[in-house]
């Protein structure tokens, strides 16, 4: 018998519970446990990435144009990396690449220049304006993945860190 106690700390059920027991009934020799799992990851990212697309819009970048900025205020000043390090950071072609490179330049974000060690090479640079988006971006996304966590204790965060760090080991193994 379930108590009041137990009622109260029970997950309700959610999407993925009703097609897994869809799978149960007209298959009930099948695991479904991978594809709760990978359903709930799925429909999480999907959520997450709409949300903080939204807010990152708020700085009139999308997502994508949030991780080249990102990528060179990681980078530590003075926030310059070459086209072909940003490509192979955010697993881009050069031609995907140069799309986004365009855009940010046009909105005065970011700059490009001669490689001075590389006179066929580009160096490209954060702008002060770049920077000071990034960085307000970034504080808003990550506020919305706090929210995201807010009912998770610390120890169950580091516990998800965890899982999900093995889980992508073992997913990206050839």
């Amino acid at each position: 018998m379930t108590t009041k106690a137990t009622k109260a700390t029970q997950t309700p059920k959610d999407p993925v519970d009703a097609i897994t027991a869809q799978w149960a009934e007209v298959r009930p020799d099948l695991d479904t446990a991978p594809m709760a799992v990978f359903g709930r990851v799925y429909r999480i990212a999907r959520a997450m990435g709409d949300r903080i697309e939204k807010a990152y819009g708020r700085f009139g970048i999308s997502r994508g144009e949030f991780d080249v900025l990102a990528t060179l205020r990681r980078s530590g000043e003075p926030y310059t990396l070459s086209p072909r390090q940003l490509s192979a950071t955010l697993m881009l072609t050069t031609g995907g690449m140069t799309g986004r490179l365009d855009k940010l330049e046009r909105a005065g974000l970011l700059s490009r220049s001669p490689d001075p060690h590389d006179r066929r090479g580009l160096r490209v640079t954060l702008s002060e304006r770049g920077l000071a988006i990034v960085d307000e971006a970034v504080a808003a996304g990550l506020e919305i993945q706090h929210e995201a966590l807010a009912g998770l204790g610390d120890e169950q965060v580091e516990q998800l860190q965890e899982l999900l760090r093995q889980l992508l080991a073992g997913s990206t193994r050839p």
